[in-house]
């Protein structure tokens, strides 16, 4: 069975070059096996972006029966 960890990053939008710093985070994390499955934006908390990741974890070796 397919195992799996995730992390939610925030990335806050006040200035210009926030969209490229956070395509630049998220190419690094891809690059580390992390992949985007959702994007949410709030515009009440002005916090920006918030993306959610997850990436497969290797599976635990099966113990030998004895």
């Amino acid at each position: 069975m397919k195992r799996f960890e995730y992390q939610i990053v925030t990335f806050p939008m006040d200035r210009k070059t926030s969209l490229i710093e956070m395509q630049d985070d998220l190419n690094l994390r891809g690059s580390q096996g992390w992949e985007v499955v959702s994007v949410s934006t709030s515009e009440f908390a002005n916090v920006g972006h918030t993306a959610f990741l997850k990436r497969e974890i290797a599976a635990e070796p099966l113990e030998e029966a004895t």
